[in-house]
């Protein structure tokens, strides 16, 4: 036996896959010192055969800790920790209990008999209880409405209205629904919307926040509580007014100095609450919905609302304390006595972030209804990121969820040698078990909660996430296995609760028979335009895009329709001098021209365009043809970016820079209702709705 054997045991049995095949076919080897940097995060100490042994027994106990929680099928009888023979009482959710006694399956197995109504049911035998979570298998799917559809997508924060004070919100998200509802179209995607800190505005990279079972209260529009001018005094008192309308005009996004004048806004709106609402002798109806919030919202909101003030104290002070793991030791448990003595100190402060998420919420409901009332049949759809800042309101707080000291990224493939590593916290598989998916479901259920839809971003996260320790290079991670059929049961139960379709992001290298299990779920998968080729045949003709999956031209990491006919990504990723890694940008123009003649034929053969392939710098015919090419496909859903039905040439980011690339900051030069009301985007939006209703 190899001196390692003990050590590969032990990564395999704590999910890591010791040995992998990469992206051209090749198999790799974890390396046995990056094993034990892996299993160290995970509070498994391999130093010594002794220590690897006693890691191997505590997963031992973990493993035959009775689970709070199983996954099974409607109609399917399923298999429980008991004895034959033992008696049970099963209470479903209706309150109709039937008492029966379970049958053997095997040694300290048995069977019991299937269930037929899908939903969280109690199950209880002998001295436990446990939560049953019968799922019907296949949630809400794009294919159950039995029509070709279509939508938009766009970034939030680019969107523009007056009064927004420079940063895209509800207001502007309601105006979109309602314009793109009246062309016809039956979604609209909105880049994510988590929370990100409210003391930090220049962390304000949507895929990478504090927490998703909250929302960026930069993006509430308080006018659906308030009223405009109620907010416009607010507005006035705070002192925030004119710089509110500069930024407003502004092409781009002042992240740390629109954010101030905001919050600035959104304080003093609180203060007029305070003082007119929340009085005990007359509470009116705003003063009762927000009490009745806070409520719902539970431990975790106020757990939030704590951290949010704790880290402006604490990051205010001191750069360096951005992070929790830097605070005082006392301040590090969020269920400690000087964390309680800080919130009740400073509960006004606390109740202040609880109002950020309150108008943040129901200005999200507001937009939801609207985008309904309009006719769209899915209306929103929100965007889960695939994980959480390791210094963030859902670490801190939920510390024994999360793999704090893991960074998700992506291997090392042909584009990118090193890999990726993506600075973002994930679940722990082995929590998710132990806790019956609480943080997991609650995270759904947040992005369910007032939308028609939700994308999971990197959906291969079901499966298998790649981690590495954080600060090593994302070369030295290893895949790690989550518990996928458990999880995608419960998203699947999830989406019918809550009446929502989902998305599932799974662009690249998957796992074999990923794509099967994700649509056997009623999971929609991705069919991006540009990746939609091979070498042999070009680009695939329309009834390559399978029924079941979204169709886009783009996504937001790529470039735009224009952008891409234009060549403007390769001129862009060589003014900023990026890596080719072993090709030049001489080579990408000259494939790029020769993939034009190839996207222009498969255009003209569907009957998408005709005549001659115009020129690199005539790029809107080629987004024309595009949108028409699309909605030839038999996708049930078609999604088209913002930035393509305007026929714009910048893309939202540009993975791999920092401040070379104005990344997740342009906004619109007008409201999008009027831009898309201009002849090119009108005449767009006509064909596309033409082809998908034909």
């Amino acid at each position: 036996m190899s001196r390692h054997e003990p050590l590969r045991h032990l990564a395999t049995r704590a999910g890591f896959s010791v040995d992998w095949t990469d992206q051209s076919g090749a198999p790799q080897t974890v390396a046995p010192e990056c094993l034990e940097r892996l299993l160290a995060a995970m509070d498994l100490d391999c130093g010594t055969d002794g220590a690897a042994q006693a890691s191997l027994e505590k997963l031992d106990a973990i493993e035959r800790e009775p689970a709070p929680l199983v996954t099974a099928l409607v109609g399917r009888s399923f298999v429980v920790d008991a004895q034959d023979g033992a008696k049970a009482k099963l209470t479903r959710e209706d309150g109709v209990v039937f008492d029966f006694a379970l049958a053997g399956a095997g040694p300290g197995k048995a069977e019991v008999r299937p269930i037929l109504e899908p939903g969280y049911h109690r199950l209880a035998f002998g001295d436990r209880e446990i939560t049953v979570a019968v799922s019907p298998g296949r949630g809400r799917s794009i294919e159950d409405f039995g029509r070709r559809m279509w939508g938009v997508a766009a970034q939030v924060y680019g969107l523009t209205r007056e009064g927004d004070g420079g940063i895209g919100d509800f207001g502007g998200v309601t105006a979109l629904a309602e314009a793109a509802a009246l062309a016809g179209a039956d979604a609209l995607a909105l880049s994510p919307m988590h929370a990100g800190f409210s003391a930090d505005p220049h962390h304000f990279g949507p895929y990478s926040p504090s927490s998703r079972l909250f929302l960026n209260p930069l993006h509430a529009d308080p006018d659906f509580l308030f009223g405009e001018a109620r907010v416009a005094e607010a507005a006035r008192v705070s002192k925030a007014a004119t710089e509110r309308r500069r930024h407003e005009r502004e092409a781009l996004i002042d992240w740390p100095a629109a954010s101030r004048a905001k919050l600035a806004t959104l304080r003093a709106l609180y203060d007029s609450f305070r003082a007119v609402e929340l009085v005990e002798d007359k509470p009116g109806r705003l003063a009762s919905d927000f009490s009745a919030f806070r409520r719902e919202g539970g431990e975790m909101l106020e757990k939030h609302a704590v951290f949010e003030t704790i880290h402006a104290e604490r990051f205010g002070r001191d750069s360096a304390q951005w992070d929790w793991r830097h605070w005082p030791s006392g301040l590090r448990d969020p269920d400690g006595p000087e964390t309680a003595a800080f919130a009740h100190a400073n509960a006004d402060e606390v109740t202040f972030h609880v109002f950020l998420q309150w108008i943040a919420d129901r200005s999200f409901a507001e937009s939801g209804q609207v985008a309904r009332k309009a006719g769209m049949a899915i209306g929103l759809i929100s965007d889960l990121a695939v994980g959480m800042a390791a210094g963030g309101s859902h670490a801190w707080s939920r510390q024994q969820d999360v793999l704090v000291g893991l960074s998700v990224g992506a291997p090392p493939d042909l584009f990118n040698p090193n890999g990726q590593g993506w600075g973002l916290a994930t679940f722990s598989p082995i929590a998710l078990k132990r806790t019956g998916f609480e943080p997991f479901l609650a995270t759904l259920r947040a992005c369910m909660r007032n939308a028609g839809g939700v994308r999971i971003d990197h959906a291969m996260g079901f499966e298998r996430l790649w981690v590495a320790p954080e600060g090593a290079p994302s070369s030295e991670g290893a895949y790690l296995a989550f518990p996928a059929e458990d999880m995608l049961r419960l998203t699947a139960l999830e989406s019918l609760r809550n009446d929502a379709v989902v998305v599932g992001e799974d662009l690249g290298t998957v796992p074999e028979g990923f794509r099967d299990r994700i649509a056997a779920a009623g999971i929609a998968g991705m069919k991006v335009l540009q990746f939609e080729r091979n070498d042999a045949q070009g680009f695939f003709p329309p009834r390559y895009y399978p029924a079941g999956a979204l169709a886009m031209t783009t996504t937001h990491d790529l470039p735009s329709m224009a952008g891409w006919w234009s060549g403007a990504d390769i001129a862009l990723r060589e003014s900023i001098g990026g890596e080719q890694f072993g090709e030049t940008f001489e080579n990408d123009r000259i494939a790029r021209d020769r993939e034009r003649d190839e996207l222009w034929r498969a255009f003209s053969d569907a009957g998408a365009a005709s005549g001659p392939r115009p020129a690199p710098e005539d790029h809107q015919p080629a987004v024309d043809a595009a949108v028409r090419f699309l909605g030839e496909t038999p996708s049930r859903l078609v999604l088209l970016p913002l930035e393509d039905a305007l026929g714009q040439v910048e893309q939202p980011n540009l993975p791999g820079t920092l401040d070379e690339h104005p990344n997740w900051r342009r906004r619109l030069p007008k409201p999008a209702p009027e831009l898309l009301a201009e002849p090119p985007a009108a005449a767009r939006l006509v064909q596309l709705n033409r082809r998908r209703k034909a």
